[in-house]
């Protein structure tokens, strides 16, 4: 494999309710998902979802329905937000290389996650706006959502939306169309 191919793509999925957030909880990281692009073949490998036990918050009915994680999925295989960063550092050397998401929330939310538990940045300071990409690459005048772009491109939706682990690798497929239909 090809290493200075690769672009890391990560999707995060967090603590989230229908309405106000709750008295005292805070959104919060409760999973990553994650896989590896090689942007010269397209082949996407290291598919996964890094399951965070939330600290300060709690998974609301509304998330559950969104995502599927559940509070007992996360209590019985979550591992903490800096044990996930350490797997990114160890596991994807997540440092070294480009990474990419679809927006700029996730971008925001690991630094701002980061920040808040006094967490070394695990990711590169490289970051690609797959959504800013796609919208330049297909000409569009307004940015579409990731399932938009999917439906443009005529490519399904794989897994289940708003999962981490599945929405990676449907944003990787997204990037790939982008960098090979650059003009």
């Amino acid at each position: 494999m090809n290493y200075k191919n690769n672009i890391i793509i990560i999707d995060l999925e967090a603590t989230c309710w229908n309405g106000k957030v709750p008295e005292g909880q805070v959104n919060e990281v409760i999973e990553i998902g994650i896989c590896v692009l090689d942007t010269a073949t397209g082949l996407i490998t290291q598919n996964e979802g890094i399951l965070i036990k939330p600290t300060r918050s709690e998974v609301s009915p509304f998330c559950t329905e969104l995502t599927t994680i559940t509070q007992e999925l996360l209590d019985a295989e979550g591992i903490s937000f800096k044990e996930a960063c350490a797997k990114l550092r160890e596991d994807y050397n997540a440092h070294y290389y480009t990474w990419a998401s679809y927006g700029a929330y996730d971008l925001k939310m690991m630094k701002k996650q980061c920040h808040i538990r006094g967490v070394d940045y695990p990711l590169s300071q490289n970051h690609i706006n797959v959504k800013t990409l796609f919208s330049e690459t297909r000409g569009l005048r307004k940015k579409v959502g990731m399932n938009g772009a999917l439906n443009i491109l005529n490519i399904p939706l794989e897994g289940t939306h708003h999962r981490g682990v599945d929405d990676a690798k449907n944003i990787a497929k997204i990037l790939h169309w982008c960098i090979t239909n650059k003009a």
